[in-house]
C-alpha cells in the first residue's frame, strides 16, 4: 500500500554549482510511503507525515547553502560549529564562505540535483518513520513557470528568522506593467540581467579586492562572510528584502524611461512577494 501527499512544503535555498556559482533555488517537495497498514488501517498518520517530514525539510533544507561534498573542487572544513568553504566557479573566480554551520546543508553527493538532494534527505528521514512504512520516497520539483524569471541569492541581516543567512535564495517570475500594460521585453531583460545573482547590500561590503567583492556582517545566529566573482554581484543601496528589490526594480525602470509608469510585481519563491510602482 502507498501513501503519498503532493506538494507538501516548498523550500526556499540557494546551492553552489561549478559553473553557475550561487544559484537561488525554489522547489516544492512531495512525499510516497510504502508499507504494511497498522491496527488503525494506514501505513502512517497523515498528521504525523507531515509534521515530521516539514520539520526536517525547513530546519534541514529550507533557507540554507546546499554543499556537495563529494565534489572534487570543494574545500571545506569537517562539521564543527562553523563551516568554512571555497568553491571555483568555472573561469570567473572563486566563491568563500565562513558561516554559523547551521547555515549550510552538507549533502553528500558529488553536484546538488533534485535527485540527488532526495535520496541524502532519504537516508536522514527514513529511521524517523514507524515500522510499518518500508519505503520513502522523495522527489523536489520547480514551480513551473511559462513567463521570464530569475535566481538569486541574499541574505537579510535584520531578519530575526532564517533569512539572516548570507547565502540563501529562490527561483522567482517577475511580472512587470509599463502604461499599465504588461511588459514581457521589461520582464525579460531582469530575467536576463539577474540570472544565477547575488543581490548584495553596499553597507555589507567589506572589500572588492581585484574581480572579488566580499560581505561581513553580524546577526542574531552570529557572523556571516560571503565572497565571490564581481561578475555574480548586483549591488543594490538598501536591504535585499523582496520590497525593497521590487521598489529598485520599478525606479531604475523610471530614471531609463522618464515618460513611462511602471508597476513591478516580484516574487520570493513560490506565489508570495511584493508590488511596487514608480
Amino acid at each position: 500500500m502507498q501513501l503519498f501527499v503532493d506538494n507538501l512544503t516548498n523550500l526556499d535555498f540557494s546551492y553552489l554549482h561549478p559553473t553557475r556559482g550561487v544559484v537561488g533555488e525554489t522547489w516544492l517537495a512531495s512525499v510516497v510511503l510504502d508499507g504494511a497498514l497498522d491496527e488503525q488501517g494506514m501505513v502512517c498518520d497523515f498528521g504525523i507525515v507531515k509534521k515530521m517530514l516539514r520539520k526536517w525539510l525547513d530546519n534541514e533544507i529550507d533557507h540554507r547553502l546546499l554543499v556537495p561534498t563529494q565534489a572534487s573542487t570543494l574545500t571545506i572544513n569537517p562539521p564543527a560549529d562553523r563551516a568554512s568553504l571555497s568553491w571555483p566557479i568555472s573561469s570567473k573566480g572563486t566563491l568563500s564562505t565562513d558561516c554559523p554551520e547551521q547555515a549550510i546543508a552538507r549533502v553528500t553527493a558529488e553536484s546538488i540535483t533534485p535527485e540527488s538532494v532526495a535520496q541524502w534527505a532519504i537516508t536522514q528521514l527514513q529511521p524517523l518513520f514507524p515500522q510499518s512504512v518500508n519505503k520513502l520516497s522523495l522527489t523536489f520539483t520547480p514551480e513551473v513557470i511559462t513567463t521570464p524569471f530569475y535566481h538569486y541569492s541574499h541574505g537579510l541581516k535584520k531578519h530575526g528568522g532564517n533569512c539572516q543567512r548570507i547565502a540563501h535564495g529562490h527561483r522567482s517570475k517577475i511580472e512587470i506593467w509599463r502604461n499599465g500594460e504588461l511588459s514581457l521585453p521589461d520582464m525579460s531583460a531582469w530575467a536576463d540581467l539577474w540570472a544565477d545573482i547575488y543581490i548584495g547590500t553596499e553597507e555589507d561590503v567589506v572589500s572588492t579586492q581585484g574581480e572579488h567583492t566580499a560581505f561581513v556582517y553580524t546577526a542574531q545566529q552570529g557572523e556571516f562572510s560571503l565572497k565571490l566573482p564581481s561578475a555574480c554581484v548586483y549591488m543594490i543601496d538598501t536591504d535585499t528584502t523582496v520590497e525593497f528589490i521590487a521598489q529598485h526594480i520599478a525606479n531604475t525602470l523610471k530614471q531609463q524611461n522618464p515618460a513611462d509608469s511602471f508597476t513591478v510585481k516580484a516574487y520570493e519563491g513560490l506565489a508570495k512577494g511584493a508590488i511596487a510602482s514608480s
